[in-house]
């Protein structure tokens, strides 16, 4: 509660610094602030804590995930000072409501019972829809904001009516006694339970951008500025994939075979379309989403093959996910400041001009692809044992498919910076951004080689 509680202070305290135009205390304060929020969440380490008669339920899965949510948020904020150096507005309601969205995330991840799940979901939504539009001068940026309201809004119905469908099935909103009701069943469960069940699957399957509920992603992405995006494409979907774990393995581990094919075929679908879709891609941001489509697919093999090694799986999965993800949209952040657009031809010759720069990208790259000894390889690894431990071979297959056509994609940009020649534009990043992003590589290499840091966490 201490995490939440601090977010909420830190939010506020930006938005109170906008007031008395203190602009230059602002990222400052917040880097300072999610630290502070770090340490605490650290201090609880290895106790449970459950607030209002169960709603919020801090265990080690929560707070192994919080950190993962706060941190790559950390790692957005660092790189704020470099995205708005030219904008002369004022940046607090910005920076407040990525915090607050932060603070729908922590939500997410601790709810212990269907309501706080909904406003998490809301807060975290809501936020997102005022970020998609923050650049109000852009076309495409309107257009992100709308399209991603309008579906947003809609998929929100689903999912309200699917937790209605489940209380009236269950006659609570608890997840420990929808657990109950669930053992109780025998095998037998009405349609009313299976309806709010699927409904459920569908509304959390568009925050996470799973197929056929992705279509809303690429055009977003694109639309949406680039460091705001940045923030979509990590704590968003890390936020709604641990959401979606943690509702089925508090709830209807015991129910594995009714929902277990359904997440299997949008698995396999989400791998298939997002990294055969990634190939025709002409920029690097639309690749990328596609990029974060397939991610979410592999990630829901942690889902469906229920282990005790399945979490620590994810959280490996989802902290190297962020950092390469994070890394890649640092670079484009420069990448669109110099050419004004992030086409694969604006990268020529990248690595002449600006080696440290192009070294930075394809290192996040090769992790996204899964190649060793990086973090997102070793991610991979764990995450496929743990799917083949469980009989989920036919699923890994296709993984392990889809992880090798992305290279097709992924080495793009890495063959345009490495093999064309410059555009004869030199990409301008200050010092303390350059020292960022080396840190964030770093980070991709060291988790790859020391993956008992994380993994043994949960």
């Amino acid at each position: 509660m201490a995490t939440i509680i601090s977010l909420i202070l830190l939010g506020i305290l930006v938005l109170f610094l906008g007031i008395i135009k203190k602009p230059g205390l602002l990222l400052p304060l917040i880097l300072a602030g999610l630290v502070i929020s770090m340490i605490l969440t650290v201090l609880d380490w290895n106790t449970v804590r459950s607030y209002y008669n169960g709603m919020l339920i801090f265990d080690n899965t929560a707070r192994a995930f919080n950190l993962v949510l706060i941190f790559s948020t950390f790692l957005i904020f660092s790189l704020a000072a470099q995205y708005y150096r030219g904008v002369q507005r004022p940046l607090d309601d910005i920076y407040g409501v990525m915090i607050f969205a932060l603070v729908g995330a922590v939500m997410m991840t601790s709810f212990g019972n269907l309501i706080i799940l909904f406003l998490g979901i809301e807060t975290l939504s809501i936020a997102l829809y005022v970020l998609a539009g923050s650049h109000k001068e852009a076309i495409t940026s309107n257009e992100a904001t709308l399209k991603y309201f309008l579906l947003g809004s809609f998929m929100s119905g689903f999912l309200l009516f699917g937790i209605a469908l489940l209380y009236g099935a269950t006659g609570s909103f608890n997840l420990k006694e929808i657990s109950g009701f669930v053992t109780h069943c025998t095998g037998t469960y009405s349609p009313m339970f299976l309806a709010g069940l699927f409904l459920l699957i569908a509304g959390l399957a568009f925050k996470i951008a799973i197929v056929p509920f992705h279509f809303w992603a690429p055009d977003v992405y694109e639309g949406t500025p680039t460091l705001l995006t940045a923030f979509m494409a990590s704590v968003v979907k890390t936020a709604a994939i641990v959401a979606m774990y943690r509702f089925f393995n508090h709830t209807f581990c015991g129910i594995h075979g009714v929902w277990e094919t359904t997440i299997w075929i949008l698995a396999a679908l989400t791998i298939l379309m997002g990294n055969l879709t990634g190939l025709y891609q002409p920029n690097l941001k639309r690749m990328l989403a596609y990029s974060s489509i397939s991610h979410s697919g592999y990630m829901l093999l942690a889902i469906i093959a229920f282990t005790p090694a399945s979490g620590n799986a994810l959280l490996f999965y989802a902290l190297s996910y962020s950092i390469a993800t994070i890394t890649a949209f640092g670079i484009l952040i420069l990448v669109r400041e110099a050419h004004g657009n992030d086409y694969f031809t604006s990268m020529n010759g990248l690595a002449k001009s600006n080696p440290m720069e192009a070294f930075c990208l394809t290192v996040a790259l090769l992790s996204l692809t899964g190649i060793p000894p990086l973090a997102g390889f070793m991610a991979k690894y764990y995450l496929f044992v743990t799917a083949i431990g469980q009989g989920v071979i036919w699923l890994v297959i296709i993984a392990v498919t889809g992880s090798t056509i992305s290279a097709v994609y992924y080495f793009k940009p890495i063959i345009a910076m490495y093999l064309k020649e410059p555009t004869g534009v030199k990409l301008a990043a200050e010092t303390t951004y350059k020292i960022h992003l080396l840190f964030m590589t770093l980070l991709v290499i060291l988790i790859g080689i020391l993956p008992f840091l994380v993994i043994g966490l949960l």
